[in-house]
This record gives C-alpha cells, structure tokens and sequence, in this order.
C-alpha cells in the first residue's frame, strides 16, 4: 500500500510531527475506505510552541510596510491560483464539496488575497480638526498581535483565508487551527503561504482536536485574539474563555436562513436560488437555506417544482463532475441530520416530500449520503423549523401575507443570511428593513457572499463583528489616536476652548 500523506504542523517556519503524537485521520466522505492524509493529535504544547514563535516574529512584521506586505499576500493568491485545480480536487475528496465547489472555495481565497493586497496601499485612518489653536489629530491602524484562527471543514480554504489574509495585512501574526475533517486542506493553503515568502513565525499551523487545540489558544497569555467560525455552542464556549483572559474574541456561528417567496415573484427562477440554497453543500453552509416561507397563493406551485427537482439532484463523489450534491462531512453528523429527519417525521403536521433517508445506491454506501429532503406543512414552534440542522433538509410554512412572512423569517434565535422574491419594489424595500439578519439578497438565494462586503450575523449568529471587505480589518486591528501640538504653549481641551471662543469673538469686534 502506498503511504498515506501526512498533514502536519507547520511551527516557526517548520514542518514537524509532534513526538509521541497520534494520528488523526482525514477519510474521504464519499467513500471512507479511502484515508486522504493523517494529521497529528497534537498536544497543548504545540500551541505553547506555535504562539511563541509567533510572538517572536510580532516586532519584525508588525515594522514591515504595509504595501510590503500586501506583495507577499498577492503572491500567495497568484499561488493558490496556480494550484487551482489542484487544491479544489482535494477538497473534493476530503470535504465531499462537488469540485466546481471546490473550485469555488479556491477562488474565493484568490479572491480575499487580491482584496487584503489592495488594502496595504490603504489601511485609513482619519484626520480631524482640533478644537485648540495649532494643533492636529489623527488615527492610525495597529496590529493587535497573535491571533488565534480556528477554522471549519465546509469552506476548507476560503475561511482561513477570510481570517488569514486581513490579519497578515495588519500587522499580525497567525496559529490556524483547521477542522480535524480535513487537516490536508489547511496545509495546502499555509503551503501556499510559505511559498509566496512569509517570513518564519508569522504564520503557524497546528493540527488536532479542537478541545484541545482551541483551548490552548483561548487561554495563552500571548495570545491577543481569537476568531473562529464554527456552531454557536462552541462560539459560546470560547468567547466565555477568552472573556476571562481579556482576549478580543471574533465570532461567526449558526444560521437558521430563511428565503421567503412572493406570489408576484419569478417562480423559475425562486425554485433556482431555493434548491441551490437548501441542497449547495450538502446543506453543509452557516448561510445555507433552511426555511422556505412561501405565500399560499404560489405554494402549491414552488412546492410541485422544487420537489420534482431536488428529488432529481444526482448525488456522487465530489470529484464526478456530474456530481451535483455530494456526502455529509463524517459520521456524526450523518447521524445528526438523520435525528433531525426523524424528529420532523414525528412533529405534528408535518409532511415530508422527499429524500428523509440515507442514499441507497450501492455506489454510494461507503458515503455518508442523505438524499435531500423537504418537509411541508410546517409550522413556527417546530424544531425543524427552528433548530440549526446543518444538512440537505428544508422545512416549508405557509403564509397569506409579507407581513405574516417577515415576522415568520424573523422567528429564530439566528440572524445570518435572509432572501426575498418578489418583483414589487415597495415589498422588497419593506422587507430589507424590516428583517433581522446581517445580509439580505433580493431576489437571489441565502448563499454566495461576496468578499469586498461585510460578513456575519446579528443575534446568536455572532458577537457584532463582520469578516471581509474594509471592515474585516476591524477585527485585526487596533485604533490609535495621536494629538500633534505645536502651539508651544500648555493647552488643555475642554477647558481652554471658552477663552478661545472669547478671544475669536473679540477679534471679530
């Protein structure tokens, strides 16, 4: 047998296997014969080790001009650009994502690259008149140190390149912590770094379990931020962790996103941004289409479609590129989502159209595979209605007005991602106010953000940041406000402002 690749720590410009460590295996979900790569199971320690090299390279980067540093992010997109094809059939094979997906997910690191390069020939301040005579203020960006990143297995290289990119830009060093599922993915995008030409210790990789990678993170002294993307519970834990340590904390957790559809709206092309919503990634999306909240004038009608559609979906192996929805992540949550099939089975009312099992063809029993599944008849107070599923499973509600749908939409302990159909521009600027959600599409599915605006959520969705765009560099860094006096003399704001109004109005006499 061939030996199966490792994905190990990259640590202070070093690639190492932990001693004594065990191995995490990374299988491939469409079939888990195959073990893609074995990462180690690293132990606190290595944190210990990857914080302080990062800590060592803070001075020097943080001195490091900004547009010196965008050339080396540029390179790294130009890098991921070239190996394109090559990283997206890896994450075919290790998260599942059907390889234009994969494609996509590259892309979108390609992306925030050329996006935070941009920003090296920027990172603003202002500048603002004094209320003293002979005297300047201004801001300026600082970097605010070494950063934790904890990234998720469903966006295997655009998160961490989300988190990466705007903190390098700013002056910080990095420790990524990615997904146990797919460690590969992680080593590939810091490889991709490493060879564009950042210098030892500004960025570091360390592989393991979350429990204890993640708390190693949120308890070390050096370390001055953490962001993570994951579910809500986790969020919870480590923003209490760092609460106590006095760390900055970044947040992007859970989605309940609901698309609501108008009986004025293109039906054709409202089913489209629905099944891509709903069954894009398995389901396996923070923005992903959960809810579908339908006015009873076109219910029957969008129900008829998108059933006949979603129930034709072709399920496979992300590297088929006939593959059009592919496995769930790994066991665990197979089992989850399966849970949340049977507990909508056994809700009140509820009616289930189609999928609500595991998929049956013999090419596929090695997968974790779930057919996608649609439920109707559903109402507000029901799980599936109000619980973050995480999986190809839609739940359908009814309703007889915009009024009755926004307030449906609004129902929910999440506030992400949010989609309206209708062509009645009144209904979608109405709509756009009144919903509770930190993105809003019009006419246009839960899901497809894109990197020069804001990302994230308000209620349980997150703790008030955004990922992305100019304010991304939010997160990263710190503001310092600087007071330039040249008046020679002591002056004292607030305090000597009234003799200078007196002495201006004197001379206007």
């Amino acid at each position: 047998m061939a030996a199966v690749e490792q994905a190990k720590n990259y640590i202070d410009g070093k690639w190492s296997w932990p001693e004594g460590a065990q191995a995490i295996r990374s299988l491939n979900p469409a079939d888990t014969r195959e073990v893609v790569c074995e990462a180690p199971d690293s132990p606190a320690s290595e944190v210990a080790r990857a914080v302080e090299a990062a800590y060592r390279a803070f001075p020097a980067w943080r001195r490091t001009p900004p547009p010196a540093r965008a050339a080396l992010l540029r390179r790294a997109g130009e890098i991921l650009a070239e190996r394109k094809e090559q990283i997206g059939r890896l994450i075919a094979r290790e998260a599942g994502k059907p390889i234009a997906e994969g494609r996509g997910d590259v892309q979108e690191a390609i992306d925030m690259a050329e996006l935070a390069a941009g920003e090296g020939r920027r990172l603003y301040g202002d500048t603002t008149p004094s209320e003293l005579p002979n005297k300047m203020c201004l801001t300026l960006r600082e970097p605010v140190g070494v950063c934790g990143l904890i990234t998720p297995w469903n966006f295997p290289v655009a998160i961490p390149a989300w988190k990466a990119f705007h903190a390098l830009i700013c002056g910080n060093p990095i420790v990524l912590k990615p997904a146990s599922d797919t460690p590969l993915c992680g080593a590939w995008f810091v490889q991709a770094l490493v060879d564009a030409g950042i210098p030892p210790g500004v960025v570091n990789l360390v592989q393991g379990r979350g429990s204890v990678i993640g708390e190693a993170l949120c308890n070390h002294p050096r370390v001055a931020l953490v962001s993570i993307t994951g579910s809500t519970e986790t969020g919870r834990a480590v923003a209490a962790a760092c609460g106590r340590n006095g760390k900055r904390v970044s947040l992007e957790c859970g989605g309940k996103n609901a698309q609501i559809v108008m009986d004025d709206a293109d039906l054709d092309l409202a089913v489209e941004g629905a099944l891509w919503g709903a069954f894009g990634t398995s389901g396996q999306r923070c923005t992903a289409t959960s809810r579908l909240i339908l006015h009873e004038a076109i219910h029957d009608e969008v129900l008829r479609r998108l059933v006949a559609r979603a129930s034709r979906l072709r399920l496979g192996p992300g590297t088929d590129e006939r593959t059009e929805m592919g496995p769930l992540i790994n066991e665990s949550q197979c089992r989850k989502v399966l849970g949340y099939i049977r507990i909508g089975r056994e809700e009140d009312k509820a009616t289930l159209l189609c999928g609500g099992q595991r998929a049956e063809d013999e090419s596929l029993r090695y997968g974790w595979f779930v057919k996608p599944t649609i439920f109707a008849d559903v109402t507000r107070p029901m799980r599936i209605f109000q619980e973050e599923i995480f999986g190809p499973v839609l739940a359908v509600i009814k309703v007889a007005s915009l009024e009755e749908a926004v307030e449906s939409l609004n129902d929910s302990q999440y506030g992400l991602s949010s989609s309206i159909y209708t062509r009645n521009v009144n209904q979608a600027m109405w709509a756009m106010r009144e919903i509770e959600a930190g993105i809003v599409y019009i006419n246009g599915p839960t899901i497809g953000a894109e990197v020069h605006l804001p990302f994230g959520g308000v209620k349980g969705t997150g703790n008030g940041h955004r990922e992305a765009g100019r304010i991304g560099l939010d997160i990263f860094s710190e503001w310092k406000t600087v007071y330039i006096d040249y008046s020679g003399r002591l002056q004292r704001a607030q305090i000597d402002t009234e003799s200078l109004v007196a002495t201006t109005a004197g001379r206007k006499e």
